[in-house]
């Protein structure tokens, strides 16, 4: 037992404003909370870290420090660095959905910052990270928000600490917010407009019970504290020390021209089910912030990791805006990617209901109108809502094209028109709602299964390290090994296999839509055929930067694409391809035609097709101008000659991309390649792509 002398606090404690969380002033800190069933509430306060133990517990008055269900009390005489919990008294009646543990420490939801970790516990009583009482100010020196069109946008995803914790990165902060800073010469040297990071708000790094066994969670999808950034990626250890650093970040990226995306998980937290722990929103009001079975005892898991959050209640909704609000305001990200973003399209019954509240009103917000907002449109209970999620204001994650692209040039039949309808902007899914070819983000890696390098390397998963049997992960991933399983030493194989990874960052990248990168991909990286490494803090998920040097063909290669589709208006249109002529004596915007060189039969069966794409009459960016581009594309395994089509033999074509052919044959970055000889056939290879640029 301890025994703490009550703190003389000021008689009248409705002098400040009610913002939530724990707001600094003048003279002592503010503390807000919201709890409808509470009976008692209180704030636990620690001098350290370390500390096993509060060195006071504050008691809320509800007669004057209760506002409706806003708890609010003012402590005078501490300030920035405050570590502190609260802890909340009320029914435990599980029949009700009520399950307050009147010892359970709780992490303040509006928490800016988490120190230390999960402690031991002798008594039952988990002790989880502090929070910290954090101040916002930072000297920004005039950085705003880069505001980059989302159709002139290529991202880049990355996980912050697998970015540069390899040994092999060479930098002095390795897996931290200043490890990033250190290779952004190498992001400006790629090319990319845009980093979206796993997710770096709070999550567990141990065991809840402090132990150090089992699985680590390295991906960062187990939400802990929403508004705070993620305590492990901080090369300081001063608690706070990771909102400086993160700020710092931001800061640098923008200097270099780059937006920061963030991965956020509004779908559900690392309490789980109803034999989770109690860490935080459990114990404050448990039906309002989850969504709840009809026994009130069960959790609805539309996440499949246990519970899922109850995006459209009014007070859940409300903290969600102040989330986003904080990230945009506090931190200056230019834009969110919203995990398993179907879940905010369910209501409180966990139906999907059309014109969902929260999902409009995140694209209405005007302190969000500056940001780029990007759904992965499914979840994880069946609802898959690619190209009908929300309006224009929504890009999503385009699943479509991951699969299509993939079967493509794996060789699979009757993928011809699929690859067309991808390269094209994928019209089938966004032009029926008015939406944009830039709503569509193209990816076919992400961090959520094979590696490209990976993807060409292994036809199935390799994931007995997870520990589950190898029953995690998808086992659909539409790959192709050449004929051995893994790493081999055989030429014909490994050439087969580089010539696939440029085929499909060539396709990737002169696709009409947002372009996405996983890091790596360009040297590539592989994780041993694991796809499906949420737990793997090792080599396996850390990007090897000695690929850098043994890759180097391959970068260059890559860096030239992205450099191409940056200065090309013609493959980044802002509006939809028709394949109709726009005037007199001009082919249309796009035609497609068969190695014969006449205009395809889509009801034919077949794989090699040619792309003849027109430059934009307006061209959108004045001080380039577009070109004309053909490009052909063989994913069978034999040789595909192509005749070259009628309308566009009065033209000089010069070779951009043969990805055939060995480095620097490859790719030609200033658009000089060998001539193309209009009245001859053009050889194309066995799995290969060729593109023609035409002179201005």
């Amino acid at each position: 037992m301890f025994t703490f002398m009550p703190r003389p606090l000021p008689k009248f404690q409705y002098t400040h404003q009610l913002p939530y969380g724990a707001v600094v002033h003048d003279h002592g800190v503010q503390f807000a909370i919201f709890s409808r069933h509470a009976s008692e509430m209180r704030l636990l306060l620690y001098q350290s870290v370390e500390d096993t133990d509060p060195t006071e517990i504050i008691t809320f008055d509800p007669t004057s420090d209760r506002w409706g269900d806003i708890w609010s009390i003012f402590v005078p005489q501490i300030s920035v660095g405050q570590l502190y919990h609260f802890q909340a008294n009320g029914p435990f009646d599980p029949d009700r959905g009520l399950r307050f543990q009147p010892h359970a420490r709780l992490i303040d939801p509006y928490a800016k910052a988490l120190a230390g970790t999960f402690q031991p516990s002798n008594d039952g009583i988990i002790r989880p990270p502090k929070c910290v009482v954090i101040d916002d100010n930072f000297d920004w020196e005039g950085d705003r928000h880069l505001r980059r069109d989302m159709s002139e946008s290529i991202i880049y995803e990355m996980h912050v600490k697998g970015f540069t914790q390899h040994p092999s990165s060479g930098v002095a902060h390795p897996g931290t917010y200043l490890g990033v800073i250190e290779k952004i010469p190498y992001l400006q040297s790629l090319g990319v407009t845009a980093v979206e990071l796993m997710p770096v708000h709070e999550f567990p790094i141990l065991a809840m019970d402090g132990s150090t066994t089992g699985q680590p969670n390295y991906w960062g999808y187990d939400p802990l504290a929403f508004f705070a950034p993620h305590r492990g990626y901080a090369a300081g250890s001063e608690p706070g020390s990771q909102v400086v650093e993160f700020k710092q970040m931001v800061k640098s990226l923008h200097e270099a021209g780059i937006e920061v995306i963030l991965d956020v998980v509004f779908n559900h937290t690392c309490e789980g089910n109803e034999g989770g722990p109690v860490l935080s929103f459990k114990g404050l009001e448990n039906p309002v912030y989850y969504m709840l079975e009809n026994d009130q005892r069960n959790y609805k898991n539309y996440s499949g990791c246990g519970n899922t959050i109850n995006g459209n209640h009014p007070i859940v909704r409300e903290m969600i805006f102040h989330c986003l609000r904080h990230w945009v305001h506090n931190y200056h990200v230019d834009g969110f990617r919203f995990d398993l973003a179907s879940i905010l399209n369910r209501d409180r019954n966990g139906d999907l209901i059309p014109n969902p509240p929260l999902v409009e009103a995140i694209g209405e917000d005007p302190l969000l109108a500056d940001t780029k907002i990007i759904a992965e449109a499914w979840d994880a209970a069946g609802a898959y809502q690619v190209g009908s999620f929300g309006d224009d204001r929504w890009a999503e994650w385009n699943g479509r094209y991951r699969d299509d692209i993939r079967s493509y040039w794996r060789g699979d039949e009757g993928t011809r028109g699929p690859l067309a309808t991808r390269l094209a902007g994928s019209a089938d899914l966004y032009q029926p709602g008015g939406r944009p070819p830039c709503c569509s983000i193209n990816f076919i890696t992400s961090h959520d299964g094979f590696t490209l390098n990976d993807l060409v390397s292994y036809c199935e998963k390799q994931n007995l390290a997870n520990g589950e049997d190898n029953r995690d992960g998808d086992n659909n991933n539409y790959s192709e090994n050449f004929g051995v399983e893994g790493p081999t030493e055989e030429p014909l194989i490994n050439q087969l296999r580089l010539r696939q990874i440029k085929n499909m960052l060539a396709t990737l990248m002169l696709s009409q839509g947002v372009p996405m990168l996983v890091a790596g991909d360009e040297f590539r990286r592989t994780q041993k055929g694991n796809n499906n490494a949420y737990c793997q803090d090792n080599e396996i998920s850390w990007l090897d930067w000695n690929l850098v040097t043994e890759n180097s063909e391959l970068i260059r290669f890559c860096r030239s694409l992205i450099e191409f589709r940056r200065h090309q208006p013609t493959v980044r249109r802002h509006h939809f391809l028709t394949g109709v002529p726009n005037r007199e004596n001009r082919w249309p915007d796009v035609s497609w035609y068969n190695p014969q060189g006449t205009l395809v039969d889509w009801h034919v069966n077949a794989q090699p097709i040619l792309c003849v794409l027109a430059a934009p009459l307006e061209q959108e960016d004045p001080e380039t101008l577009g070109r004309d581009v053909l490009l052909m594309f063989n994913s069978s395994h034999d040789p595909a000659p192509f005749s070259i089509p009628e309308i566009a033999k009065p033209r000089q074509w010069n070779l951009f991309i043969d990805t055939s052919a060995a480095s620097p044959q490859d790719i030609y970055p200033n658009l000089d390649g060998p001539v193309l000889a209009s009245e001859q056939t053009c050889p194309l290879a066995l799995k290969s792509l060729k593109v023609y640029v035409a002179g201005n």
